[in-house]
This record gives structure tokens, C-alpha cells and sequence, in this order.
């Protein structure tokens, strides 16, 4: 029988499977997709709705370049050394330059993280800086929301002349994509802000997830809408989005105005990283890709939720998600002190937060599938989140007839499966 490796952390599952019984749901490939610099430099050249980058950044400007955190694979190391060294080029001193995380309400960066993201050259010559959504020292006002929440963000992205945002493009399972405006909000936000623009993801008067937003849709969906009119404020002078390989490598480059650039690279991402199924199957083994996707179970999550969409109601999930960070954050398990999504909703619709809605969005797994689980967690956090802590494939697939058909997703989040 074939034999496919899921990815595990740094390293990777073999899964032995029937091919007669299993088929793989995963987006599009291209053999030869890692980029050269040489193309990403192409796709500066011909940036998306925007003039070029050197002639929107004058010497003697001041530059804030957003970068994403460590949860993400975004390809920074290559395209941040190269957007440096063009920046320097142009005629803008480096001390001029200044490279900000946007970590939202995620932890820090790590040291050997930062070298990760920028490569060690930038690392040790371009000044980084650390956003907080809690210090308001960090932070300045400029607006409210339309229920009046007040709109913070991180003061560097008003005291640098221009600033230039860079990520990835990926499914978002409730702000339709990732990349693009969450460079700004959430990556660069306070967490009231944060707060509010999420709670957006959920109707608190009809109950459930709100109505337009999911996986793939941004035309109506009030998370990413909220989170746009935060990023229209800053005006980014340029952004950079990448859509990656599995090994996280930038496929492809959009380079450009921050919002019309960021749509190019969604319509693409969506076209080529949906996967038709005929029929939802009773079992679907799902890796999240390996590390980062599964540096904690808050984004190992995402990849639940895409295995959601082409497993049957009452059907088996396997999740192998490593979580060498266990739970992204310390007070997540308080979460699951609710028994049901339904008490756990009403928790949020009396005092909101954002990682409480990603609890009750598991929850709705749990409770709808049979969710086990691969993991470095302990049996005791994953019983607690309701899910079944398996040894092995085997093991987990062991509760399920043995002629029950299924998939497999090797890079659950990067793949959407759609009902044909």
C-alpha cells in the first residue's frame, strides 16, 4: 500500500494507506515553486495598482517594515533580506529602517525565532521592535468603531514616514483569508480592537457563527470588512504577500497597493488551493502541515476546521498537530470549563474574548465529530478540550470500520474542501 508523510512538528507521520478506500485533498502543486530572488525581485519590479517601490520611499524617509510572527510561514526570511537591501540601495539608511512583529495578541518573538524570520544578516542590523496589545505606552488612538470601540494601534505605524507590510495569503476560517489588512489588525492592534473586530465572527442574536463569515470568503464578511477599515486608516505604502510552499518557501509574489495586491493573491489562493469533493466520508486523517501550523493548538485548530468540511456528521477526524508551544496560551483551557458550545457562547456573549471564541469553535467539532488527536499535549488537556488522545494512526483508526471510506490532508489548512 502507498505510503504519504504528514508532517509532525519539525519532522513527519508515515501514513500507510488504502488507496481504495482513502483519496488525498490537497491544493494544487508546482514541482519547481520555490522562487528565486530573481523573481521576487520581479515582483517588486511590477508591483499590483501601486507606483514602484522606489519611487513611493524617499532618502531620508523613515521605514516601518510589519512582519509576521513566528505562528506563521510567510517566506520573510528571503523577502525581507532582499526588500532591506533595496530599501538601502534607494538610499535609505539603515538605522532609518525599523522591522515590527505583528503578533496580535500572541506572544513575543523569540530571539532564535527573529533570526528564523529575517535571517541572521538582517537580524543583527536592522532594528526589530516587539508590539504589545497591552502596553498602552505602545499604543495610540485614532478612531472608533461603528458600536464605538476605540480603534488602537501600535504608535510606530504613525511616527515612521511609510510604512510597508508583508505576510501570507491562506485560508482564514473566519477571516476568510489571512495577510494583507491583519498585517494591521490584528498583527499591529490593542486588544480591545482585536476584541472587537473578532466578536464580529459571531451573531449573538440568532446564535452561531455570523452569516458570511467563513473559510475563503472576504465580499461581505464583517471580521475582514472591520479589520480593512482599520488597515485604510494607516494607508500602507506598499505590501508584500506571498503564497508558500509546503516547506513555507514563497510559490508566489504580489507586490503592491496593501488592498487591491492582497485580493490578486486571494482570488489565486482560492482557485488553486480549493479541492472539489463529491461526497463528505466518514473519516479524515488531517495534519496540519507541521510546524509552525501546529506550534500550539490554537493554530492547530485551523487545520480541524477545514477537515470539518469533508467529514460526516457523527464521522472520525484524526488531528496530528505536535503543539511544541501546548496551547498558545496560558488561560485557554478555562475555555472548557463550559460543558457545551452553547454554554460556552453565552460565556462570550457576557464577556468576549478572543481565544474563547476559538475554544467554542472546537467545541462545535467535538461535539459534531469523533476528534482524536496526535499530540505532545498531555491526555489531560486534550480529554478536557474533548478529544480522544491517540498513540498512533493505527491506534486512532482502530475505532472505525475497517471499510469505511475516508481522506486524507496532508496541509489541512492550506486546502478547502467544497461540495461539487
Amino acid at each position: 500500500m502507498p505510503i504519504i508523510q504528514l508532517g509532525y512538528g519539525q519532522s513527519s507521520i508515515d501514513c500507510e494507506y488504502d488507496s481504495a478506500r482513502f483519496d488525498i485533498l490537497a491544493p494544487q502543486s508546482n514541482v519547481s515553486s520555490q522562487l528565486s530572488d530573481s523573481d521576487v525581485n520581479e515582483a517588486i519590479d511590477h508591483p499590483i495598482d501601486s507606483p514602484p517601490l522606489e519611487e513611493l520611499i524617499e532618502a531620508g524617509e523613515t521605514v516601518l517594515i510589519v512582519v509576521s510572527d513566528a505562528t506563521r510561514a510567510t517566506g520573510s526570511a528571503q523577502i525581507i533580506n532582499l526588500l532591506v537591501r533595496r530599501l538601502i540601495q534607494n538610499g535609505t539608511a539603515p538605522g532609518d529602517i525599523a522591522i515590527i512583529f505583528a503578533t496580535g495578541i500572541h506572544r513575543a518573538v523569540r530571539p532564535e525565532e527573529k533570526t528564523q524570520l529575517l535571517t541572521s544578516f538582517i537580524a543583527q542590523r536592522i532594528r526589530t521592535l516587539d508590539h504589545d496589545a497591552q502596553d498602552s505606552r505602545q499604543l495610540i488612538q485614532i478612531g472608533t468603531m461603528e458600536r464605538g470601540t476605540l480603534i488602537e494601534i501600535n504608535r510606530a505605524l504613525k511616527t515612521f514616514s511609510k510604512v510597508i507590510i508583508t505576510g501570507a495569503v491562506g485560508f482564514h476560517y473566519f477571516a476568510g483569508f489571512t495577510g494583507g489588512r491583519k498585517s494591521i489588525c490584528p498583527g499591529l492592534a490593542s486588544a480591545t480592537t482585536i476584541e472587537a473586530t473578532h466578536m464580529l465572527a459571531l451573531d449573538f442574536e440568532r446564535g452561531g457563527r455570523r452569516q458570511g463569515v467563513g473559510a475563503g470568503l472576504l465580499g461581505g464578511n464583517a471580521v475582514s470588512e472591520a479589520c480593512e477599515r482599520v488597515a485604510e486608516m494607516i494607508q500602507p505604502a506598499f505590501s508584500i504577500n506571498a503564497i508558500v510552499d509546503e516547506k513555507g518557501h514563497p510559490e508566489r509574489v504580489y507586490a503592491g497597493h496593501w488592498h487591491s495586491a492582497h485580493r490578486r493573491a486571494c482570488e489565486d489562493y482560492h482557485a488553486t488551493h480549493s479541492v472539489r469533493i463529491s461526497e463528505k466520508r466518514d473519516v479524515v486523517i488531517v495534519s496540519c502541515g507541521g510546524a509552525p501550523y501546529d506550534i500550539n493548538i490554537i493554530q492547530a485548530h485551523k487545520a480541524l476546521d477545514m477537515a470539518a468540511q469533508a467529514c460526516v456528521d457523527g464521522g472520525t477526524i484524526v488531528l496530528l498537530a505536535e503543539c511544541s508551544d501546548g496551547l498558545g496560551r496560558t488561560d485557554f483551557m478555562k475555555w472548557f470549563e463550559s460543558e457545551t458550545s452553547q454554554a460556552l457562547e453565552t460565556r462570550l456573549r457576557e464577556a468576549y474574548e478572543v481565544n474563547g471564541q476559538t475554544a467554542w469553535a472546537l467545541i462545535t467539532k467535538t461535539e459534531t465529530f469523533r476528534v482524536h488527536i496526535i499530540t505532545t499535549l498531555s491526555d489531560h488537556e486534550t480529554r478536557r478540550m474533548k478529544m480522544i488522545p491517540s498513540a498512533s494512526l493505527a491506534a486512532a483508526l482502530s475505532h472505525s470500520p475497517s471499510t469505511a471510506k475516508g481522506y486524507i490532508m496532508p496541509r489541512g489548512a492550506a486546502a478547502l474542501p467544497t461540495l461539487t
